[in-house]
Order: C-alpha cells, then structure tokens, then sequence
C-alpha cells in the first residue's frame, strides 16, 4: 500500500507484568502456594502492540517508561523484539516502571499492581498526534483533548473501556463515542453503560452511537454490527484450555483492527478476532501471548475438526504466504542483561 502513516496509534500506561499460573484457587492470608507455571513480560498498553505488530501493522506507541530495570527490558522486547516504533515514547527519570502481579487460576484472573502515575500524560505525549489509518484507545471517564484532535485528522478511532471502580457507570462516558468508528467494550460493560440487561439489547443502544459496535463475551463469543455495511454478526467463543486471560480482550481489540484494515466482512472481521483471542489464553502473559500470523498459521494448518473448518475456511485466502517467524512468548526470568 502507498500509504507511509502508522496502521495503528497507541498510548496508555505500560506494566511490567509477572503472571503465575496453575492455581487451583486464589491464596488466603498466611498460606503459600506452590504454582504450576510463571511468564512475564511487557503488559498494559505494550498488550495490545504487540498483538497489532505481530499481525504486520505498523505500531507507533506512546507511553512512559521509568528508568529502571523493568522499564529498559520493556523497551528492548518492544522495539527489538517486536518492532513498536517507540518513538513518540519517554524513559522518566527515577520514575518506577509499574509492576503488575497476575494470578491466574481456572478461566479468570487476579491482579496486584504497583505503581504511581507517571510524570507524562497522555495528551503531552501524543501533542498532535500523527496521522495514522487507526487508534486503538481506552477511553476513560475524563476525555483526553488528543483524541478529539486524532478523529479530525482522518484517524479512525477504535475505543474500548476499562472497569469502572465506582460503579456508576456514567453514561457521559458515551458521549465520547462521538470521536469513534468503533466500539468493543465487553458484556459486563456494554450493559453497564447502557443500563440493559443482555448483550444483544446492550449491541442495539451502541449501534445507534457508533458505526461499528462489538459485544464481547468471553466464553460465550461475540456479537457486532456494522452500520456502514448494514451487516449483523454472531459467533462463539473456542473450545480452549484457558491458561492465562490476561491481556486476551486486548488481543481482540488488536485482531479486530487487523482485520478491519483488510476490508473483511463483518462475520470474518469478529470471527478472526475470536480466534485470536482464544489462542492467546492458552500462554501466560498478556503481549507474549499474542499469537500473531505465525500462531493462527499454526493452528490453521493443524485443524482437523470439519465444523471449525467451513467456519474458519476463508482463513485460506487472508493468511500470508509468509506468516513470519515463530512468536516469542513469555518467559520464566527475563534474560540476563549483557553490560
């Protein structure tokens, strides 16, 4: 394509994450439990770079990195590793990298995090943001002045939303929908925000406020309308051993994009995200366990049940013909830093 503007434009707050899994159940106070597996790796924001370099997309990230040894490991998985361009990123001076811990039992997760906020915000880093053919964004209830100046420079902007720990649920955080192509938040806060009580009644208030608006709901699949195309789509989640959920919402949202960009229909567009999903549970981490082309390459060519492939067929005709190097995923320990 003779088009030089970053595919995907990203900032938010990056943690150095450290996921242990094969917990029977969470710990209670004073007991230690031995665990089954650990990974780590960049997480946050990194989570959904990741996801998006490894589908080819040419990633720009924003975010603060402190000066620290997590921070500096980050920066070298990111751009060395996964090709992000970093440079509209900062390293903070004796500001701490966030170090989130995740414990990962059944098909959940609970997190502990450290940290403070960092010394740059979002809208200092970004300035006016670049052109770029799409923004994957969290929008949060305080709107960030970069996201307006984004969407009026041709930047499609594609915004999902985090927890909201008052849980009120304010529906001024819709308004903003205004700047956005599309919107993926999942079940539990599609219906919060539009006080429904299903996915699909949650899908219909959405679609009257944004062209594309997607439902995700976990082991029950996704749903998604596209406005612009008058199209409708259902599917189901896959039947997978869910190591690690962190990150995998993430790795939608990235996949969705992807495909997006391609121009697929709709059923495809949230079917490959689906897929995507559904691969990374089963690694730790969040953007190590991207599976990326090299992954759904993988688990394309080793596919033998003949429902799956009459529904995942058109993966024939939109996997590379190189789908690239195998993917890295998270390690035990980082390695050691050579000095």
């Amino acid at each position: 394509m003779d088009d030089d503007r970053p595919d995907v434009l990203l900032t938010g707050l990056l943690f150095y994450d450290l996921v242990l899994t094969g917990l029977g159940r969470p710990p209670t106070p004073g007991e230690e439990i031995w665990t089954a597996g650990m990974g780590c790796g960049p997480g946050g924001i990194a989570n959904l770079a990741v996801a998006a370099s490894r589908f080819g997309l040419r990633t720009s990230l924003a975010t603060v990195f402190g000066d620290d040894f997590y921070g500096a490991h980050c920066r070298e998985i990111l751009a060395g590793q996964e090709n992000v361009d970093l440079s509209l990123s900062r390293v903070a001076d004796g500001w701490a990298t966030p170090v989130t811990v995740s414990l990962a039992y059944g098909d959940d997760r609970a997190l502990v995090t450290h940290g403070q906020e960092p010394p740059y915000s979002q809208d200092a880093l970004m300035g006016d943001p670049p052109e770029a053919r799409t923004a994957l964004v969290h929008i949060e209830a305080q709107p960030r002045a970069w996201l307006a100046k984004a969407a009026a420079n041709g930047t499609r902007i594609y915004a999902d939303v985090g927890w909201d720990p008052t849980q009120e649920w304010s529906t001024d955080l819709l308004e903003q929908l205004s700047l956005c192509h599309a919107f993926l938040p999942n079940e539990r806060e599609a219906m919060a925000y539009t006080r429904t009580d299903s996915a699909v009644a949650a899908l219909g208030t959405l679609a009257e406020l944004v062209p594309v608006a997607v439902v995700t709901r976990g082991g029950d699949g996704a749903v998604a309308v596209d406005q612009l195309t008058g199209e409708y789509a259902e599917v189901p989640a896959l039947d997978v051993d869910v190591l690690d959920a962190t990150g995998a919402g993430d790795v939608f949202g990235a996949s969705f994009v992807a495909a997006s960009l391609g121009g697929w229909p709709l059923q495809e567009r949230l079917r490959f995200a689906v897929l995507a999903a559904g691969l990374s549970v089963r690694h730790h981490g969040g953007a190590p366990a991207a599976p990326g082309w090299y992954g759904v390459d993988r688990w394309w060519r080793s596919l033998t049940d003949p429902d799956l492939k009459r529904a995942y067929g058109f993966l024939a005709d939109r996997i590379p013909a190189d789908p690239g190097p195998p993917v890295r995923y998270a390690p035990v320990t980082p390695p050691a830093r050579q000095y």
